[in-house]
């Protein structure tokens, strides 16, 4: 018997309107809910614009407690829906300290807990080092009704190791909230594909190392210098994509995986059985000058 899960994403464009862009996101799970999902997963930082493109200290007003008032509010939602729930929100640890998080809601609305991102950019466009203090919490997996789950955010989708730690915890599904796009003022259409072509790349690869399904969600729409590039996509435990979104439109899409094929591409491709751990104590230094 196959063990087969129905994944469910929202691509969606976001306004200055908190509460506008949740009665959005919420549609967004019923719609998939209705369209046999039972786990939906929010892009990151659903709740407003990304308020990361400017150093602005009314920006943290933004920030709220987790669990909080849009957790509880989710939790109504996956109760109704019988829906897992993977919502990045703003996190007010408490004055002065603040994070990039995602809760995750199991399908009787139980709060399951938080991972809050461990890898912050900061560039042009993107500065989050501003806002978001760097995670604390770890790595972390989430025994949903439906799956075992592993949440990573946005910048954290660069990096193998992240990936590889969540695996290694027995994550069937590794989850990516994203909010990132093109700069509105590059003029060459081939760094706009090679941008995009790299990011979508890098997930897949953590697909195939890991012999597990990823899947990645990203906003759409124009803020300020960035036009969010959408290109939401599922991708199997090979690589291949199972579902592309476009580039410019809202979608609510849902998604069937077999997570049996975990099982099968390990043992085709088998990886993990041929690592070579007791070589790999330099990767915890910055850099090998020495």
């Amino acid at each position: 018997m196959s063990k087969k899960v129905s994944i469910g994403l929202v691509q969606m464009s976001c306004t200055a309107d908190l509460e506008a862009n949740l009665e959005k996101a919420i549609a967004g799970v019923r719609e998939a809910a209705k369209k046999g999902a039972q786990i939906v997963c929010l892009q990151e930082l659903f709740r407003s614009l990304y308020f990361c493109d400017v150093e602005d200290h009314h920006n943290f007003s933004l920030a709220e407690a987790i669990p909080g008032p849009t957790t509880d509010r989710l939790a109504e939602v996956a109760r109704e829906t019988n829906t897992v729930i993977i919502a990045s929100l703003f996190e007010k640890r408490t004055a002065g300290l603040y994070h990039n998080t995602t809760a995750v809601l199991d399908a009787d609305g139980t709060y399951l807990g938080k991972y809050r991102k461990m890898h912050i950019p900061d560039d042009p466009g993107y500065y989050e080092k501003f806002y978001f203090t760097p995670g604390d919490l770890g790595y972390k997996v989430f025994e949903t009704r439906y799956a075992k789950i592993g949440v990573l955010i946005c910048w954290d989708q660069w990096y193998p190791e992240p990936a590889r730690i969540t695996s290694l915890m027995g994550a069937e599904i590794l989850f990516y909230p994203t909010a990132i796009g093109w700069d509105t003022e590059e003029t060459d259409p081939k760094v706009d594909e090679e941008q995009y072509s790299a990011w979508q790349t890098i997930q897949r690869s953590h697909a195939i190392a890991n012999g597990v399904h990823v899947v990645s969600v990203n906003r759409v729409g124009t803020e300020g210098g960035q036009k969010f590039w959408g290109g939401s996509f599922v991708a199997n435990p090979h690589g291949s994509l199972l579902y592309l979104a476009p580039h410019d439109q809202e979608v609510v899409h849902v998604q069937e995986v077999d997570l049996d094929l975990t099982d099968k591409y390990r043992t085709t491709w088998p990886y993990l059985r041929d690592r070579r751990i007791d070589s790999y104590q330099p990767i915890t230094k910055r850099y090998l000058d020495e």
